[in-house]
C-alpha cells in the first residue's frame, strides 16, 4: 500500500521541500476529511486520492495539481466546500478541486444527455486550467486498475465509457501510456474473454518469436555502432486493445498482425533522427509509400516521430520509429510533460504540445458555444477525438491538421468561422474544384470567398469536423430564427388588419399578459413561433385585438388583402412537393406545426379539407416579379408513342426553352403509348406554358397534363 512517506521522498526528484510540505499537509487534510469512508474494496479511502497523487507524480506534475489530486474528492464527499479549501490552501488549487468536482457525475448512468451534459462541464472546466483534466485521468485510471470490486454491470457501464470518451482524450493530449494502459484495463472488463485469449496467444507469440526480435534488435544496434550514431534500439509491445480493434477494423488475423515486428530507436538530436533513418534504409530495404515525417509535421496532439516500414530477412515485416529523447517524453506523456508548471524549465517540445492542447481545447469550447444541445456537441466532438489526420497547406504555406475525409469547407472552417461562412468555392493546387472534394496530404487550398455568401444546408451532407458542423449548424439556425421573426409578423400583421388594426396598435398590457402565458420573454420569441407554425396567427390576433373589435364578430381571413409572397421565401415558407405551385398560379397557405407556412395551389386536393378553416390556412398571392427570378420544380404527366430515341428529345424541347430538366421516368403503357412523367424547373407559369407548347410541337406526344 502506498503511503504518503513514499510519495514525498519520490517528489524529492523534482520539486523543493517547500512544496513537498504543502503536499503532505494536502493529504492529512484528505486523511482526517475522509475519516471513517472506505473503498468498495475495504480500504481506507484516502488510500484513493493517494494513488492519483502517485500516478501524477509519475508525470512530474507540479505540486498544486499533486495537492487538487489529494482534495479532489473532498468537495463530494465530506462537508467541506470550495471556501474550506481555498481558505485552507489557496485559489489554483480549489479551482482544480471545483472542476475534478464538477466531473464527478461524469459517471453517466444510463442516459445519453446526462452524458452529453457533463461532457459539457468538463469542457468547460479544461478550458479553466487543463490540469483540470490531468487529475481526472488520473483519477480514472486508478479508478480503472481497481475496477474489480465493482459490479459486473457497473464494471462494463464504466469501461465502456472510458473507451468512449477518457481514452480518447488521453490520446489527444498525445499521453500515450496513459492512453494504452486505460484501453487495456477498459478491454478486460468490457469484454473479458476476448482479452483473455488475446493475451494468451500474445504470450505464446512472443516465446516463439523471442530469439528473431533480438537477432533484428541487434543488427539494427551494430549498424548504428559502426556508423557512429548514438542510438538505443528496443522492441515495442503490442498492447491488447490495439490488436483487438485492427483485428476487428483492419480484418485481419490475429498472425497477420503479430508477423509485423516493432522497433523505436530513441536518439539524442533531430539530425540523428535522419541519418539514423538513412543507416537502417541500407541495412533492411524500405517499403514503397510506408515512411511518414512527423517531425517536420507533427500530429495535431504534439506527437513527433519518424516512420519506416521495412522487408527484413526471411519475408518479415519491420516496423520503426525513430525519435528524440525529447519526442520520446512528450509521446510518452503528452502535455503532462510539459513543464508549463514545473521549476524546470520546458523543452521546445513539450511547449508545442501545450500549445497545440490549449488550442484544441478552445476549438472545444467554441464548438460548446455553437451547438444546439449537448446531444449535437458530443457527436461533434467524438469525430474529433478520433482524427486520422491530413495535413493541408494555405496559400501562404502554413499547414493545418484536418481528419480524414475533410473537405474544403471544413478546411476554411479551420481557417476561421467567418470565411467558412462565406465560402463559394474553391481551388485544389490551383485548379477550381467542388466544395465537398475529401482532401489530401500536401495540398494547398485557397477558400474563395463573397460578402454576401451563406452556408449551404447540404454542406451538412459532407462536412466531418466537429467546427465545420457546429458553425453551419448554428448559422442556419439563426437564419431561421431571422427568418421566422419575419413571417410570424407578416402573418400576424395579415390577420391584425381584419380588426383594422396593425402590430403597432397592440395593447402593451395584452401583449405582455399573452407573452407571461406562452413563457416568451419578448415579441420576437411570439413572433418566430408564429412563424414556425407552432402557433395559429389567427389566434394570436383575435386575443390581441382593439377593444373597439371585442364584441364583434370576427371577420373571416379570406376578406382580409391576401399575403404577397416573392420567389424564395427562405427556411421557414416551403413549396407543397404535391402541387408544385409555381408564380401565377392561384396558391394559399397552409401552416404546419414546426415547418412555417407551406403552399399549396388552391385545387390541390391534398388541402381541399383545410381550405375554409382560419386557423390553419391564409390567403395568399405572389408578389411583382423581381429582378432576380427563382426557378421552381413543377411536374409534368406526358403520353407519347413509343418510339427509338424519345427521352432524349423530350429533354432537348425542354431545354431549348429554358428549362433545367430533374427527372424524367417512364413506363409502358397499351403498347404503342408510353407514360412518361418529367420534373423540372421553371420560373413562372408564361414560361411553363411556353415548355409546353414546345414539348407539344413533338409529334409523338399525343397528351399533357400538369400533375
Amino acid at each position: 500500500m502506498p503511503t504518503i512517506d513514499a510519495l514525498s521522498h519520490r517528489l524529492e526528484e523534482y520539486l523543493v521541500p517547500e512544496q513537498i510540505a504543502r503536499v503532505r499537509r494536502a493529504y492529512f487534510y484528505a486523511e482526517q476529511a475522509h475519516d471513517g469512508q472506505r473503498r468498495k474494496s475495504g480500504e481506507p479511502y484516502v488510500t484513493h486520492p493517494l494513488a492519483v497523487a502517485n500516478i501524477l507524480a509519475g508525470m512530474h506534475m507540479d505540486h498544486q495539481s499533486l495537492m487538487a489530486a489529494m482534495l479532489h474528492d473532498v468537495i463530494e464527499d465530506t462537508e467541506i466546500d470550495y471556501a474550506g479549501i481555498e481558505g485552507q490552501f489557496d485559489t489554483s488549487v480549489a479551482d482544480i478541486v471545483d472542476g475534478v468536482s464538477k466531473l464527478t457525475h461524469l459517471e453517466f448512468e444510463t442516459k445519453a444527455e446526462a452524458q452529453a451534459e457533463n461532457f459539457q462541464k468538463m469542457v468547460l472546466a479544461m478550458a479553466e486550467d487543463i490540469r483540470v483534466i490531468l487529475v481526472k485521468l488520473a483519477d480514472r485510471l486508478h479508478n480503472m486498475r481497481t475496477l474489480g470490486a465493482m459490479r459486473p454491470d457497473k464494471q462494463r457501464r464504466i469501461a465502456r465509457e472510458t473507451l468512449d470518451i477518457y481514452a480518447p482524450i488521453a490520446a489527444r493530449l498525445g499521453m500515450r501510456d496513459l492512453q494504452v494502459e486505460l484501453e487495456d484495463l477498459a478491454f478486460q472488463s468490457y469484454y473479458p474473454m476476448r482479452a483473455k485469449r488475446i493475451r494468451r496467444a500474445v504470450v505464446h507469440a512472443r516465446g516463439q518469436r523471442k530469439d528473431i526480435i533480438e537477432q533484428v534488435r541487434e543488427s539494427m544496434q551494430n549498424r548504428l555502432d559502426q556508423e557512429g550514431l548514438s542510438g538505443r534500439v528496443s522492441g515495442r509491445e503490442k498492447h491488447l486493445y490495439s490488436i483487438y480493434r485492427k483485428m476487428k477494423v483492419q480484418r485481419k488475423a490475429f498472425a497477420d498482425i503479430m508477423d509485423v515486428f516493432a522497433f523505436r530507436v530513441v536518439t539524442d538530436s533531430v539530425d540523428d533522427c535522419y541519418r539514423i533513418l538513412g543507416a537502417v534504409h541500407n541495412l533492411y530495404k524500405p517499403v514503397p509509400g510506408c515512411f511518414k515525417d512527423y517531425i517536420a509535421i507533427p500530429k495535431a496532439n504534439g506527437y513527433q516521430s519518424l516512420h519506416t516500414v521495412l522487408f527484413g530477412a526471411r519475408g518479415m515485416t519491420i516496423e520503426v520509429q525513430i525519435r528524440t529523447k525529447d519526442m520520446d517524453a512528450v509521446a510518452s506523456q503528452g502535455i503532462a510533460e510539459h513543464s508549463h508548471y514545473k521549476v524546470k524549465g520546458s523543452t521546445e517540445t513539450a511547449l508545442g504540445s501545450y500549445n497545440r492542447a490549449r488550442k484544441w481545447v478552445q476549438g472545444l469550447l467554441e464548438m460548446q458555444q455553437n451547438a444546439g444541445d449537448s446531444m449535437e456537441f458530443i457527436e461533434s466532438v467524438k469525430k474529433d477525438l478520433f482524427p486520422d489526420e491530413v495535413y493541408i497547406f494555405t496559400p501562404k504555406g502554413r499547414i493545418l491538421e484536418l481528419p480524414r475525409g475533410a473537405t474544403p469547407v471544413d478546411f476554411a472552417y479551420a481557417v476561421h468561422t467567418d470565411i467558412g461562412n462565406s465560402c463559394v468555392s474553391c481551388r485544389i493546387n490551383r485548379r477550381l474544384a467542388p466544395l465537398s472534394e475529401p482532401l489530401e496530404s500536401g495540398q494547398t487550398v485557397e477558400i474563395i470567398t463573397t460578402p454576401r455568401a451563406q452556408p449551404n444546408m447540404a454542406w451538412l451532407n459532407f462536412v466531418v469536423t466537429g467546427k465545420a458542423r457546429t458553425s453551419i449548424r448554428h448559422f442556419l439556425k439563426n437564419q431561421q430564427r431571422n427568418e421566422s421573426i419575419e413571417l410570424g409578423r407578416r402573418l400576424l400583421g395579415q390577420f391584425m388588419g381584419n380588426y383594422g388594426a396593425s402590430l403597432d396598435d397592440i395593447d402593451p398590457e395584452r401583449l405582455a399578459q399573452l407573452l407571461q402565458e406562452a413563457d416568451f420573454r419578448t415579441l420576437d420569441d411570439l413572433l418566430e413561433d408564429i412563424g414556425m407554425g407552432n402557433r395559429m396567427a389567427y389566434v394570436v390576433a383575435r386575443r390581441l385585438r382593439p377593444e373597439s373589435h371585442s364584441d364583434q364578430e370576427d371577420q373571416p381571413a379570406e376578406q382580409g388583402r391576401a399575403l404577397a409572397i416573392r420567389g424564395a421565401e427562405g427556411m421557414v415558407m416551403q413549396y407543397a412537393r404535391c402541387c408544385h405551385p409555381i408564380p401565377g398560379d392561384a396558391i394559399i397557405g397552409h401552416i404546419s406545426s414546426g415547418r412555417g407556412l407551406v403552399v399549396h395551389r388552391t385545387e390541390c386536393r391534398n388541402i381541399g379539407y383545410l381550405r375554409d378553416n382560419p386557423e390553419k390556412t391564409i390567403y395568399l398571392e405572389w408578389s411583382a416579379p423581381q429582378d432576380n427570378e427563382e426557378e421552381f420544380v413543377v411536374g409534368l404527366q406526358l403520353e407519347v408513342r413509343s418510339q427509338r430515341g424519345i427521352i432524349a428529345n423530350l429533354a432537348t424541347a425542354a431545354a431549348a426553352v429554358g428549362a433545367n430538366l430533374l427527372k424524367i421516368d417512364s413506363g409502358e403503357r397499351d403498347g404503342q403509348l408510353c407514360s412518361v412523367q418529367m420534373e423540372l424547373t421553371v420560373f413562372n407559369r408564361v414560361h411553363l406554358a411556353r415548355v409546353i407548347r414546345k414539348l407539344r410541337g413533338l409529334s409523338s406526344v399525343t397528351h399533357i397534363t400538369r400533375q
